[in-house]
């Protein structure tokens, strides 16, 4: 892979016939950095992005044009089958399982520990201005305004003081500014701006209060406080008319911004805007993924407006894959959004972590150019780190592998060879080279259709206490080859032992001797 690196770091693009200045990226200016944005969705599979699905019924315009005007990553993969763990480990570039399987409850504690380094605390240091608008799921200090007396394990709008700050969120992680709802589908209902909320919630949600139906599935809200007025379907535009708003008032900023738009959509509830009914062949589901399209379309579009699209870096990907009403669509309308791999959200079969992820740097990174080498999520902090200068301490980012020699064409060769996937505590997978290995009975963990499987012609009766995949020729896991290479599982057995016994995988730790 050649690719020509702009702004920062690099040099040649011998490929295009041009030749760019060098810079080193430790002698750059704060002034000088490229603005970042990572557009994260929720539950969004692999073949839910159009230009990467040749039978799919859904569009994406939108990430379809991204994907023409950078890199599309297709061996990319969240650090977990669920939300709050991939985040976690996006922000971090420290695997969820060595600290966490689980995500963070309704009125949950945060996941982090203090002194924790995240991707936005790191880009602050070096002169970024940092924002979080959208899905949080991270955790808060619910109990810091909890009210003296509430009764145990009660969480009603009258047990907290609602006039106080809440300790813990995004603006104790690095960031200024934070715009949310923290999750949708938990409490409380209501926005919060930083670290209060804007409106006291006046009443409790309860299941009985969602009398109509959600457009696709359920609504999957936990009771809780909320506000009586509280509009679920409020929730997608409201984040993306604020994101559009943060990026038109860095217009004329001399400072760089990073901002993380993790969107709550096309999570359940599946509850597209009304104007978005109809627009994909997929259903509700299928529109939620076209009105998530939108609001990226919106964003870059304001990226544009203020002129900041040739020097910003754009992420988009996914916290994991698509929830088990997968099924259902595919029987229903033939689109399988996990396409052409199986499994879903929480499997530890490829549909549940290996997500739609583009990057678009403008003279960086080669307009319609395509990855195939293996990439996880907790490689951003790495390289972002390399990208801006900070040298990373010895216990932070300790699964991250930096990729920024490899993007900019300094090497050919990409720093990751393996991947641990993981959903459940002493569930796991582990990708090596071609390889991959479930070591467990199944790499199910949402529940298997026999209907999807025959469909799609897979073996059916067939049992064994791990699974063997050649993810080259087998990508959709059909042909479990354990029994015909015994070394292999041992081999894959042992690196999976070790990588979790050493507390870290990051080539920089491995080499230090850490």
């Amino acid at each position: 892979m050649r690719n020509a690196f702009k702004t920062s770091v690099i040099a040649i693009a011998a490929a295009l016939g041009f030749i760019q200045p060098l810079m080193a990226a430790d002698t750059l200016k704060a002034t000088d950095r490229p603005n970042i944005v990572i557009l994260y969705a929720d539950d969004m599979g692999f073949g839910d992005l159009a230009i990467q699905n040749p039978e799919s019924k859904v569009p994406t315009p939108h990430l379809d044009q991204l994907a023409r005007e950078g890199m599309r990553f297709t061996d990319a993969h969240s650090s977990s089958g669920i939300c709050t763990p991939s985040r976690f480990a996006l922000l971090t570039g420290i695997h969820h399982w060595r600290r966490f399987h689980n995500i963070v409850g309704a009125l949950g504690s945060p996941v982090f520990k203090d002194g924790d380094l995240t991707m936005a605390a790191m880009l602050r240091d070096k002169g970024y201005d940092t924002a979080c608008i959208g899905k949080w799921h991270l955790g808060w200090n619910w109990d810091a305004i909890r009210k003296p007396g509430t009764p145990k394990g009660r969480n009603s709008h009258v047990d907290f003081d609602w006039s106080k700050p809440v300790p813990g969120g995004p603006l104790a992680r690095g960031f200024d500014h934070y715009f949310g709802d923290a999750v949708i589908n938990f409490p409380p209902y209501a926005w919060i701006e930083d670290d209060k909320l804007l409106r006291a919630p006046d009443s409790d949600l309860t299941k009985e209060t969602l009398s109509d139906p959600a457009k696709e599935g359920g609504w999957e809200a936990r009771p809780g406080p909320a506000l009586a007025d509280w509009d679920f379907y409020a929730v997608l535009p409201t984040l993306t008319e604020k994101a559009v708003e943060y990026v038109r008032a860095r217009k004329g900023n001399k400072k760089p911004f990073f901002l993380y738009v993790p969107f709550p959509s096309p999570h359940a509830p599946i509850i597209p805007n009304d104007e978005f009914d109809g627009t994909s062949k997929a259903g509700p589901f299928g529109d939620f993924v076209v009105q998530t399209d939108d609001a990226c379309g919106r964003i870059l579009a304001a990226i544009k407006e203020i002129g900041a699209d040739e020097n910003t870096i754009v992420i988009f990907s996914a916290d994991n894959g698509p929830e088990k009403y997968a099924y259902a669509r595919d029987e229903k309308f033939r689109h399988w959004s996990s396409r052409p791999f199986r499994g879903l959200k929480r499997d530890i079969y490829e549909g549940g972590h290996r997500v739609p992820t583009i990057i678009r740097w403008p003279g960086v990174l080669k307009p319609g150019s395509v990855c195939d080498s293996l990439f996880s999520q907790v490689d951003l902090m790495a390289t972002l780190a390399s990208l801006v200068g900070y040298d990373l301490p010895g216990d932070a980012a300790l699964d991250s592998h930096d990729f920024l020699p490899f993007l900019t064409g300094n090497t050919d060769t990409a720093p990751r060879r393996s991947h641990v996937h993981n959903t459940n505590k002493d569930h796991y997978a582990i990708r090596d080279g071609k390889w991959l290995l479930v070591d467990a009975k199944t790499g199910y963990v949402s529940g298997a259709s026999k209907e999807w499987e025959k469909r799609h012609g897979y073996p059916s009766g067939t049992t064994s206490t791990v699974e063997l995949y050649d993810m080259e020729s087998d990508p959709g896991q059909k042909h479990n080859v354990a029994a015909d290479h015994p070394n292999i599982v041992e081999n894959l057995q042992k690196l999976l032992a070790k990588l979790r016994a050493d507390g870290h995988s990051a080539p920089r730790l491995q080499e230090n001797g850490t």
